[in-house]
């Protein structure tokens, strides 16, 4: 048994820390709502994020960083991308000297054009960063539907022990070294899911998303392998497997999104509308940074930006993709 900390109450964070309670570990759910922490000792779930999943009797859900945090052997955080600074800053005095901290956010920090596992071992220099990632909707895991994820560290013993203690009959986790690849495949999968959400909102079919799946794995894998990433993490599941299941399913608030924009709501409205994160649309100005700064050519991405921030009509920025010079595969 590990005691374990998951900072933050979002759908994610709350699905692990429901898996991990399970498992028979000592788990504190932090969140920073106090009305919220309320409701979910009152009603033993988290209606807003994940309704329906029940929150066993033995997690502790508290609002008080110190009692979270303090003496926690694994740290969980599941706070958003743009909020991992800030939250890691906050709370780096109150982690113990060689903390285990597993990220489950995927995205890229905006300003600085970080991965996430650099933010945080940036500002909490005497922990051990570690990545979670893969095909996981938190709607699944909660209800202990069959999944299989990714740990990825470049500590090969922590790797091993993580694998052990989050591996249950429905959760398969496999171990990589290659944590820029799987960063980036987290990160950029986001923003295809963006763009496959769009083609289902313009009314468009099966050929146009296994067009947009497969160049944005392109993408992808493209600007990973120039930041230093294998070509082989983006066939796994922190890239093409991710890449599926967030193009393809209503759970991804990101392809949610996507299809909103595609009807013609404004960013705005979109966001009023998912009322959730939606990572791709904070990811995707960084990932245009990176590509300029790793002379990476990635034509989905910038239409995308282009949509998002620059008033772009959708179907314009399809045909500016589609009539484009001809190249080879």
């Amino acid at each position: 048994m590990k005691k374990i900390a998951v900072i933050g109450a979002g759908s994610w964070g709350t699905a692990l820390a429901v898996m991990l309670e399970q498992d028979g570990h000592d788990v504190t759910m932090w969140a920073r709502n106090e009305k919220a922490v309320e409701d979910m000792r009152r009603t033993r779930q988290n209606k807003q994020y994940l309704p329906g999943v029940m929150l066993g009797e033995n997690i502790d859900i508290t609002c008080d960083a110190e009692k979270a945090i303090q003496s926690k052997e694994i740290i969980i955080s599941a706070v958003p991308s743009r909020a991992v600074r800030e939250t890691m800053t906050k709370f780096k005095d109150l982690f113990q000297k060689d903390v285990i901290i597993v990220n489950v956010a995927k995205g890229l920090e905006q300003d600085s054009l970080l991965r996430l596992s650099e933010v945080i071992k940036q500002c909490v220099p005497h922990c051990h960063p570690c990545v979670l990632s893969g095909p996981s909707h938190a709607e699944e895991v909660g209800r202990c539907i069959p999944t299989a994820c990714v740990i990825a560290t470049e500590e090969n013993d922590i790797a091993k022990m993580i694998q052990k203690e989050f591996m249950n009959p429905n959760f398969r986790l496999y171990t990589n070294n290659d944590v820029i690849g799987v960063e980036v495949g987290a990160a950029l999968k986001n923003i295809i899911a963006l763009a496959a959400g769009m083609s289902d909102g313009l009314g468009f079919g099966d050929n146009t998303k296994a067009a947009l799946m497969t160049r944005g794995m392109t993408e992808m894998s493209r600007l990973g392998i120039a930041m230093g990433g294998k070509a082989e993490t983006f066939a796994g599941l922190s890239g093409i497997g991710d890449l599926i299941v967030t193009c393809t399913s209503m759970h991804s608030r990101n392809r949610r999104a996507g299809i909103l924009l595609g009807k013609g709501k404004s960013l705005d409205e979109t966001l009023a509308e998912v009322k959730m994160v939606v990572e791709g649309i904070n990811t995707v100005q960084a990932a245009c940074e990176l590509a300029k700064k790793y002379h990476v050519s990635m034509p989905i991405t910038e239409e995308i930006n282009q949509v998002l921030f620059y008033h772009k009509n959708v179907r314009e920025a399809v045909l500016q993709l589609m009539t484009r010079d001809g190249k080879a595969e």
